[in-house]
């Protein structure tokens, strides 16, 4: 199976989607573990199952619907992934970020980027929301760089700067957001690792001493890919579970899902918020 994912492959799954919508989404959104629900609100809704696109990978992670939404949110033309694709999934990292690079011939300018993350951060608590300010690309300095494999020269160069992966005037405008409607909004770095496995306690203590704040399985990729098109991103994590740094406590995947209904709230009203300042 080849890694990587060429513009006529990439094209085909555009052309699809451009048959069953009539608007143009000038915001995408990626909804990560158990923060699905902000889909079901998007209005004049047209909903896409991953399955029914040409040789589009498909969602098996409980939590993860698997289908595009297009429609309108806050009055913004948004194309919504209720449920991403990981890498740990079996699938290669342009598949992983194929929908990005869709989005990308869509013509669609603006990424927000959610997730369930661990707190690394000693302060973090489960159900708080963190503005992702920087990432720690942890799999692809073990060379599962998405952008690995023959350039693809209409979207973007071939090495492109990653000084600022996350948009400052969103994150502003996310912070302002976050204040009017009282929300605490932690910040920090968020380290992207493979999975499907939890990370170790000694895992966790080396996350913490590189400086990362947050810890999940996916955004990191995604949002190489967007900067390589030149997106502007926003991220925010929601912290799901406290790292277990000392082994004594247990993760689940449930609790991630659990913590989701304390989370989604709080990211809705940041990423609706965000929307009509855009």
């Amino acid at each position: 199976m080849q890694n990587f994912i060429t513009i006529e492959q990439i094209d085909s799954v555009t052309q699809a989607i451009k048959k069953q919508i009539s608007i143009q989404p000038v915001v995408g959104i990626i909804l990560g573990s158990g923060l699905n629900d902000l889909a079901d609100s998007v209005q004049k809704a047209v909903r896409i199952s991953y399955s029914d696109l040409p040789n589009f990978p498909v969602s098996t992670v409980h939590g993860h619907a698997g289908c595009f939404v297009i429609g309108e949110l806050e009055g913004k033309p948004v194309l919504v992934m209720q449920g991403r694709i990981h890498y740990y999934e079996g699938y290669t990292m342009g598949q992983v970020t194929l929908p990005v690079r869709v989005m990308q011939r869509l013509g669609i300018p603006n990424l927000i980027v959610t997730n369930a993350a661990g707190g690394v951060h000693p302060d973090f608590e489960p159900g708080d929301v963190m503005l992702i300010t920087d990432q720690l690309n942890l799999m692809g300095m073990s060379g599962l760089n998405p952008l690995m494999g023959p350039n693809l020269d209409e979207i973007g160069t071939r090495f492109p700067d990653m000084s600022r992966p996350y948009d400052p005037q969103y994150c502003d405008l996310a912070r302002n957001i976050a204040k009017e409607n009282k929300i605490t909004l932690r910040e920090g770095v968020y380290a992207g690792l493979s999975g499907p496995s939890f990370e170790s306690p000694a895992d966790l203590r080396f996350l913490r001493l590189a400086g990362a704040d947050a810890v999940g399985m996916s955004t990191v990729p995604e949002v190489i890919i967007a900067r390589h098109g030149n997106m502007r991103v926003l991220g925010l994590s929601g912290v799901s579970n406290k790292a277990n740094l000392d082994g004594t406590t247990v993760t689940t995947h449930e609790e991630v899902i659990e913590a989701g209904k304390v989370i989604t709230p709080k990211v809705e009203k940041i990423i609706r918020g965000v929307l009509r300042g855009l």
